[in-house]
Formats: C-alpha cells, sequence, structure tokens
C-alpha cells in the first residue's frame, strides 16, 4: 500500500487518468513507467518514477535503466534525468508524477534531438532518404549486390537496357543470301510474282 495519504490520493489520480494508456504502467503502488514514443520508435524512451516513504515532501526516485533505454547513450539519460530533477524541485511538496510524465511527452524532441539513430537495412530497398544528420546507415550483402545509395533511387547496381536487335534464323539468312548476288544486293524485281507459276496456277484452275 501506499505509505501516507497523498501518496494514496496520487495513486488513485494516476489510474484515473492513465486508465487504458498503453504507455502507462503500474509496477506498485508506489512505482510506475511511462513510455515516451511509440514501440519501434528509435527515439522512443521509458521513464521510471518510485516513490520513497516522505514523498511528495522529498524528491522521487527517478530512472531510466529500463531494459527499453538499450540503445539510449548514457549521456542522454543523464541529460534527461537532469532536467526531470529540474522539474522536481520546482514541484517538490505536491503530487508530480503525472507533471514529470507529462513533462517528458512535452519535450521528448528536444531531449532525443542529439541521440544517433542506427537503422540497418537489407540491400533490394529502391529508395532510402536520410535527413538526420544523427541518423547512420547500416547495410548488408544479398543476391541483388553489396552496393547502396543514399537519396537516389537506385542502391544496386544496374546495367542499362541495350536495344535488342532483330535476329535472322539459319534458314532465313540462307534464303535471304540465295536471292541476293556477289555483291550481296538483292536483284530488281526479286519480290515480283512469279508470273508463270501464276498462269499454271490459274491454267489448272480453268481445268
Amino acid at each position: 500500500m501506499a505509505a501516507n495519504e497523498d501518496q494514496e490520493m496520487e495513486l488513485e489520480a494516476l489510474r484515473s487518468i492513465y486508465e487504458g494508456d498503453e504507455c502507462f504502467k503500474e509496477l506498485s503502488p508506489v512505482s510506475f513507467q511511462y513510455r515516451i514514443g511509440e514501440n519501434g520508435n528509435p527515439k522512443a524512451f521509458l521513464i521510471e518514477i518510485s516513490w520513497p516513504e516522505t514523498y511528495p515532501q522529498t524528491a522521487p526516485n527517478i530512472s531510466m535503466n529500463a531494459f527499453f533505454n538499450n540503445t539510449i547513450s548514457s549521456a542522454i539519460k543523464q541529460s534527461i534525468l537532469d532536467k526531470l530533477m529540474e522539474e522536481v524541485e520546482v514541484n517538490l511538496g505536491t503530487a508530480m508524477t503525472y507533471t514529470l510524465f507529462e513533462y517528458a511527452k512535452d519535450n521528448k524532441e528536444l531531449f532525443m534531438e542529439n541521440q544517433p539513430v542506427h537503422i540497418v537495412i537489407p540491400l533490394g530497398v529502391g529508395h532510402l532518404s536520410v535527413k538526420d544528420k544523427n541518423t547512420s546507415v547500416s547495410c548488408f550483402q544479398t543476391s541483388v549486390g553489396n552496393n547502396i545509395s543514399i537519396g537516389t533511387h537506385e542502391i544496386a547496381p544496374s546495367s542499362k537496357k541495350r536495344d535488342k536487335k532483330e535476329q535472322l534464323s539459319k534458314t532465313q539468312k540462307r534464303k535471304l543470301a540465295d536471292k541476293t548476288d556477289h555483291k550481296g544486293e538483292l536483284p530488281r524485281g526479286w519480290n515480283w510474282v512469279d508470273v508463270i507459276k501464276l498462269s499454271k496456277t490459274g491454267s489448272k484452275d480453268d481445268e
């Protein structure tokens, strides 16, 4: 149970305010976590606040040691904790857990602006645009190649399409050679209708 009446009242208020909020987690009646940012966001972080027996007359314990914060640099964590402690001093003696969580939510971009973001992508992605100076990109080799270009549409080496030339079969080449003279030119009237054959065919039809 909460250690004093002030804590009990604040506990009830927190349960009411954050009911249904997936970012909020009550670890115990005197210990709480709140996730700032969406799951999967490389700049999301988690704050844990616990109350000592003398809270709120004394400062709460604030931690960022949760596994969720594993990718955040120690310097960034310490910077966030320092800013939160400044808020603690301003609100000392009053219920402040909600205030601290909301302060972190309102300032999340400022808190994490210097946090490097490491992205791992497979080669073969059609387009990748990186605008954040703190963002690094890694890629691994796949069957499509081993090169990557940032900010362009081409990521793997590609060959230009060559115009396909019409190719003649051996039989077509032989027939064409039979029709040409020693200079390789077709004789005049090579495509005329064979009048003799036509007349013969016509005579047969008349019979």
